[in-house]
């Protein structure tokens, strides 16, 4: 069996979308970075839907070319084809929304690193590993590229894989139209016609819109363009038609109607650009998994519908279960962006390419306190941030370059520590709630709107603890839901996790429903964490219950941590034997157990930098240790 399903060759980019939609190119204020290129765009698509791809490319050795490997990383892209090109820079796209039928964009690729791809980047062992290779016409139209991809492509067929084009024909990116033109889709040219159809035997697969069988059959009349391809090639010609649908021709074409047909979709159109990216996603998903065309034809108008209905070029694509979801429920409203349910899918199903990592263990040193510090004797601002720093060299020192380990710091006094952080492969949250607030108040540095978020880094997990009891009257329950409704909304707007913290035995008594009913009532205030953090539960049927809470709305949330509460080291060992036997609890999240008599002494004068490093590690070690046992004991026991 074969370790790869798909391989795509070509462009790879650092695409920056204007923000601001139904403006000027010239007038956008602000941009969002997304991966981009054609072949990089249908690696990351059929990524997530299932199939096992690889991308064979060239990227600068610089900051974006380190942000297109680690991002296809992310999105389980293999990157064994992407080759570090230290003389050239990695290509730039700038895009915006100009209306339903303007998308503007300016290409930054004067001897960008992509276009240097040689046949000496084709590893023969890596292209017979896969089941099909795809290559795009932009990378026909350099000799050098050329080489590279009539190499892959005989290689491809010597080991029995298919192959497939996407003509993707941008007549800027062959000479032909000025670099304000990048948003042309079509210019007559005869020698690229001939350059074309001199390849066009070597494919099982041909996918262009109707402009682009213009640009490959040498005529304007779509049907007379088709057959002119047909001429030179057996392969299944698929055509885009926009609205129309797409057609698939297997054989002769003698109409339209000659060709198998899939359903379309009846969806608003806000951004076209990487649509065919998407829809080639979707129909290689069909076609490798040995659909039938119109089944096939399906998948791919449902992704081009995401595509085209979002911000955004591959995080537009759809998961494979956000697929089914659509497909078996239909059209709730024409702009899928603002459909809630499946909004809440797409976010959920594709979070590893926006955080990556393994999460599904979870040992968190959280050290984000301020209240607790600041009443200590010695505290001052510049010591509390040393002592936060000592902090994440006690966690760094413990994760020892592993996965599974995190911290909790504040950006307030621990700011030095939590940007040092930033890159460590440490999980990170960040605490934005005023410290022992109830009603809930937030951060000054948030700003009422919460649009400080706007500022924090990607890699940071907004927290906010609540102290809410059931029993708490409607004016205060609204009031609190209401601002974690605010910051929970921010969150998702500036693509951040979002974890949400609950007390409730600070504010009254407790049962085995209580924190269930919380998580309930957050749930019906619209708000879906992609964390929970927990107070120890006594009871395996109070963790059922919770647990079950949770399920009932959200099968895809991250998880559940459990905090410590200040407790001793045996009451934790005590609590994590109880909570390690549900799955969906991923770890703790402890801090003062670690930190607490440490930071006394150490803002007392009467522990050394490295004692109290050596401490709080050795503390942090002993509780992951507990975790981990009482995990290993659960698993046994089921």
């Amino acid at each position: 069996m074969k370790q790869l399903d798909v391989i795509t060759i070509g462009r790879s980019s650092v695409d920056l979308y204007g923000q601001q939609v139904g403006g000027r190119l010239e007038d956008m204020g602000s941009f969002a970075k997304y991966i981009g290129g054609s072949p990089t765009n249908i690696a990351c698509g059929t990524a997530r839907l299932g199939l096992r791809s690889a991308v064979i490319t060239r990227v600068g050795d610089e900051h974006m070319g380190r942000f297109i490997r680690e991002q296809l990383l992310r999105e389980g892209v293999d990157v064994r084809g992407v080759t570090t090109d230290p003389a050239r820079l990695t290509a730039l796209v700038i895009l915006g929304i100009r209306d339903q039928d303007s998308f503007p964009l300016i290409f930054y690729r004067e001897n960008c690193a992509d276009m240097a791809l040689s046949a000496d980047d084709i590893d023969e062992g890596l292209i017979s590993q896969s089941r099909c290779v795809l290559a795009t016409g932009t990378h026909l139209s350099h000799p050098r590229t050329e080489a590279a991809v009539i190499k892959a492509l005989h290689l491809a067929r010597k080991h029995g894989a298919q192959t497939a084009l996407d003509i993707d024909y941008r007549p800027n990116l062959w000479g032909l139209a000025g670099h304000g033109d990048g948003e042309s889709r079509f210019v007559e040219s005869r020698a690229v016609t001939a350059r074309l159809q001199a390849t066009l035997h070597l494919f099982d697969l041909i996918v262009g819109t109707e402009e682009e069988f213009h640009i490959a059959g040498g005529t304007t009349d779509t049907l007379d363009a088709l057959r002119a391809v047909r001429a030179v090639s057996d392969a299944v010609l698929v055509c885009k038609r926009g609205a129309a649908g797409a057609v698939a021709f297997t054989g002769t074409i003698d109409g339209w109607d000659s060709g198998e047909q899939g359903p379309g979709f009846p969806i608003e159109v806000f951004n076209v650009l990487g649509a065919g990216d998407g829809f080639f996603s979707g129909l290689l998903k069909g076609w490798l998994d040995g659909e039938p065309w119109p089944k096939a034809l399906e998948y791919a108008n449902a992704c081009g519908a995401f595509a085209v209905s979002r911000h955004g070029c591959t995080p537009a694509y759809p998961s494979l279960e956000e697929l089914d979801f659509f497909l078996n429920r239909g059209v709730a409203r024409p702009d899928l962006r603002n459909d809630r349910d499946l909004e809440q899918i797409h976010w959920a199903t594709n979070r590893q390419g926006r955080t990556g990592g393994d999460w599904t263990t979870m040992r968190v040193f959280a050290f984000d306190h301020r209240a607790q510090l600041e009443e200590m004797d010695g505290y001052s601002p510049a010591r509390g941030g040393a002592f936060k720093q000592l902090c994440l060299d006690a966690a760094l020192r413990v994760a020892a370059g592993r996965g599974g380990h995190g911290i909790l710091c504040d950006n307030r006094i621990g700011r030095a520590a939590l940007q040092r952080a930033s890159g460590s492969g440490l999980w990170i949250g960040r605490p934005a709630e005023w410290p022992g607030s109830r009603p809930l108040a937030l951060e000054p540095e948030l700003g009422p709107d919460c649009g400080g978020l706007g500022e924090w880094a990607r890699e940071n997990v907004v927290k906010v603890l609540c102290f809410c009891h059931p029993r708490d009257d409607a004016a205060l329950r609204a009031a609190q839901e209401a601002t974690v409704l605010r910051l929970f909304t921010a969150a998702r707007r500036n693509g951040l996790d979002f974890l949400l913290e609950i007390i409730p035995s600070k504010v009254g008594p407790v049962d085995e429903e209580t924190t269930a009913q919380l998580i309930r009532q957050f749930y019906a205030a619209g708000i879906y964490p992609d964390w929970w953090k927990l107070e120890p539960l006594a009871s395996t049927a109070a963790w059922q219950k919770a647990i079950a809470a949770i399920e009932d709305h959200d099968r895809h949330t991250r998880g559940i941590v459990v905090l410590g509460l200040d407790a001793t080291e045996e009451d934790l060992a005590a609590s994590f034997a109880v909570a390690a036997a549900f799955p969906l609890v991923r770890g703790f999240a402890v801090g003062r157990t670690i930190f607490g008599a440490v930071a006394r002494e150490w803002f007392a004068g009467r522990l050394s930098d490295d004692a109290a490093v050596a401490e709080m590690a050795a503390r942090f070690q002993r509780l992951c240790g507990h975790w981990d046992r009482a995990r290993l004991a659960a698993r046994a026991a089921a």
